[in-house]
């Protein structure tokens, strides 16, 4: 660790939020000319060393002070000359505080009282002023002939002690000091030049968590390049921190803080905000600025590191106007661990400063909300989202739900690890993962979590989206529609909120919202995952826009082939496409995946469907090849089973047999309506009923809870083990019954 006393010099530009809101362009166009024709030039012919660049300013070191006093007033002077004729509003003018101190050198940066007084003296300074610190008078006295003002004893923020303030006056004394304008060769730059270039520039160094500030020389990015129109709001990716730091172990924390700054940043309407998915696909790519900008369509972008070293956390951030190459702010945080929610408010308040977005009361309300005071807790909560980021498996589902636990058990107000477990429980019950919890245990569970989660904070987006999922599969679609729109409007910029709303909207009959909706949900996640391609494909083929949702449901297939879903809503749109060649080969590959699918397991499966959609889909996936029942079976009419036939198998009788795959079962009837049913890997319970001549079963936890009926037929062959033939939406089973 390296020590000197060195005059640091601190400069911002006054208005700058103001000025941006008026003229985003014109005011970037002339602070790039202002470091190209004042900044540069000067700081190269007093020596300065810019230590790091802040958008609208920077913190520049003098060996010095003489040297930091007089670059301080040829600044001032050339702006001068530059805003005369101006209207006063349309002038740009920078403060300037300049302090001497003993400061820390470390990994190109430095640290010190002595630097944050330097940075906290500009806001003393008038508009295109200078101020100093007492310290830096004896060095001054003497050696330049100047009139400086005592503006008192002030208390600067973060600092203990008062300090007396001098303002330097910039009257004819210091005029008589100006000299002739310096030009500044390409190839003979300074420090201070090198390291902002033609605008503020930001290099991220991969050693221990050292940032060196040097030129980002780039070219303006031409519109055209763009994969996407940029919007008509302040545009942001952020990237994902690094982790420079020597333990794997904390990718979990660089992952969260990613997270959570994008979550936060997507609750401001102001703003447009490229969705989780979309930027942690490039984690492990190169980086480079204005690629990421044109490929996801957008005008800023964020980029940090961290490392983590016991109970301290150092983290380097920088948001850049890919446009331009310039560095509209950035910053460094050695902290304690426990200052992370403060680093991260921070971050994010300088971002919304930097890009003049105006809050409203509500999102300053909610950006102004911790998530847990007990960091442990929030530790294990980055856990379970790094897990569960993309559910692949009954095991990450496990990992998942426990991490979200454990949050939960060290802080039971902790709203986001609820609504993790909310989210977990609703895709087990979806997906019908009945080695985690059955069917109906699962939707219990992720309908508790979810409003246990709106009981601590009723404007978690995620609780309000399981919620309409629930209530969609329920038949309630008036309350899924109202809960989908509340998720949307907690977090207008979240690409998941936004396409379930899309899938709310299509399944009870709003096309033009839905198409609509999941348009928006694709521009926020234009790289997406796998899943979100199937929801989006799905939404389209509900809101009869098959040749798009083809186009998602076969990039989802290259991505996901083993997935049943994927298989059926292409067999379907192709058949609505008359593709029938293709339609058969996916409802071959359907078949091989899920041998039982059959029209009936659908049709009770998509009872919650509009009718028209739902007979719509039965008649694709016919179309398609898909039989009435499982394996195409057909019974003889001669064969079934009638209504009081049927009762007599079922009251107090047992079936034994084997299911279609080999699999073997016993299932026993009592005689009031109560049914039991094993195998090798199954123990459920049920009820029973004869309806006409049907046999109808519901099993809690199974097929949604769905009473599900089918039919009972006598074998040809009458074998021993094959008297009868069960064959209902779920499968097709021989059995013969227990003897007494």
């Amino acid at each position: 660790m390296e020590r000197r006393l060195a005059a640091v010099l601190a400069f911002d530009m006054v208005g700058y939020s103001r000025l941006m809101g008026v003229d985003e362009q014109g005011t970037l166009a002339a602070l790039k000319r202002h470091y190209r024709t004042i900044f540069n030039p000067r700081a190269h012919q007093y020596g300065g060393r810019v230590v790091k660049t802040v958008g609208d300013g920077a913190l520049v070191e003098f060996p010095s002070v003489v040297d930091s006093v007089r670059f301080a007033i040829e600044v001032q002077f050339a702006l001068e000359r530059e805003n005369a004729g101006r209207e006063q509003d349309a002038q740009i003018r920078y403060r300037i505080g300049i302090n001497i101190g003993d400061i820390v050198l470390e990994d190109g940066d430095i640290f010190g009282d002595g630097v944050n007084i330097a940075a906290r003296l500009q806001e003393f300074a008038e508009p295109g002023g200078i101020c100093l610190a007492g310290s830096t008078l004896e060095h001054v006295k003497g050696k330049l002939d100047l009139l400086i003002q005592p503006l008192g004893v002030k208390q600067v923020k973060n600092i203990a002690e008062a300090i007396p303030i001098y303002k330097v006056a910039l009257d004819e004394k210091a005029r008589a000091l100006l000299t002739p304008p310096v030009s500044l060769a390409r190839s003979g730059r300074g420090r201070l030049a090198a390291a902002i270039a033609v605008v503020v520039g930001l290099l991220v160094a991969a050693g221990a968590g050292a940032w060196l500030w040097g030129s980002r020389e780039t070219d303006p990015i031409a519109m055209e390049r763009f994969a996407y129109p940029l919007p008509d709001k302040p545009s942001i990716a952020v990237l994902p921190f690094i982790n420079v730091g020597a333990d794997a172990e904390q990718d979990h924390l660089t992952m969260g803080l990613t997270d959570d700054l994008i979550t936060e940043l997507s609750k401001v309407a102001g703003l447009f905000v490229i969705a989780r998915h979309s930027v942690f696909a490039r984690k492990d790519t190169a980086r480079n600025i204005q690629e990421v900008a044109t490929e996801l369509g957008v005008h800023f972008v964020l980029e940090g590191t961290l490392q983590r070293t016991d109970a301290r956390v150092r983290i380097n951030v920088s948001l850049i106007d890919a446009l331009t190459g310039a560095s509209m702010w950035a910053e460094r945080y050695d902290r304690q661990y426990a200052d992370i929610f403060a680093v991260r408010d921070d971050v994010v308040r300088h971002i919304i400063s930097a890009l003049a977005v105006k809050l409203s009361k509500a999102e300053r309300e909610l950006l102004a909300q911790l998530p847990t005071d007990n960091l442990e807790a929030y530790d294990y909560y980055l856990r379970a989202e790094k897990e569960g980021f993309l559910y692949s498996d009954v095991q990450t589902y496990r990992r998942s739900l426990s991490f979200y636990q454990r949050a939960i058990d060290l802080d039971p107000g902790f709203a986001a690890a609820h609504a993790g477990i909310a989210r977990v429980a609703v895709d087990v019950w979806r997906n019908d993962y009945n080695l985690i919890w059955s069917g109906a245990v699962a939707r219990k569970i992720a309908y508790d979590a979810a409003g246990q989660a709106l009981r601590l904070d009723p404007k978690n987006a995620r609780a309000h989206t399981v919620l309409a999922l629930i209530q969609l599969v329920d038949g309630r679609h008036a309350e899924a529609v109202d809960s989908a729109r509340r998720a949307a409007t907690a977090q207008p910029n979240d690409a998941e909120a936004l396409a379930n709303l899309a899938l709310v909207m299509a399944h009870t009959g709003d096309w033009a919202s839905g198409k609509q909706e999941i348009g928006k949900a694709i521009r926020f996640d234009p790289a997406p995952a796998a899943s979100f391609q199937l929801l989006a494909g799905v939404t389209l083929y509900t809101a009869r826009d098959d040749e798009r949702a083809i186009v998602l449901l076969e990039a989802a297939r290259e991505r996901m082939p083993n997935n049943e879903a994927v298989s059926e809503y292409l067999a379907a749109a192709y058949a609505h496409q008359n593709e029938l060649e293709k339609a058969a080969r996916s409802a071959v590959e359907l078949q091989k995946l899920f041998p039982d699918s059959n029209l009936t397991y659908y049709g009770y499966l998509y009872d919650y469907w509009r009718e028209e959609d739902r007979l719509r889909h039965l008649d694709g996936l016919r179309l398609a090849g898909i039989t009435e029942w499982p394996f195409g079976f057909k019974g003889r009419e001669a064969d079934q089973l009638r209504g009081g036939q049927l009762r007599e198998i079922v009251s107090n009788q047992s079936w034994v047999g084997k299911h279609k795959n080999g699999t073997g079962f016993v299932q026993y009837f009592d005689g009031a309506g109560n049914t039991a049913y094993r195998s090798e890997h199954t123990n459920i319970t049920g009820e029973v009923e004869v309806r006409d001549d049907q046999l109808c079963e519901q099993f809690e936890g199974y097929f949604m809870d769905r009473m599900a009926c089918g039919y009972v037929y006598r074998t040809a062959d009458r074998a021993a083990d094959r008297q009868y033939i069960h064959v209902s939406p779920q499968s097709l089973k021989f059995f013969s019954l227990a003897k007494p």
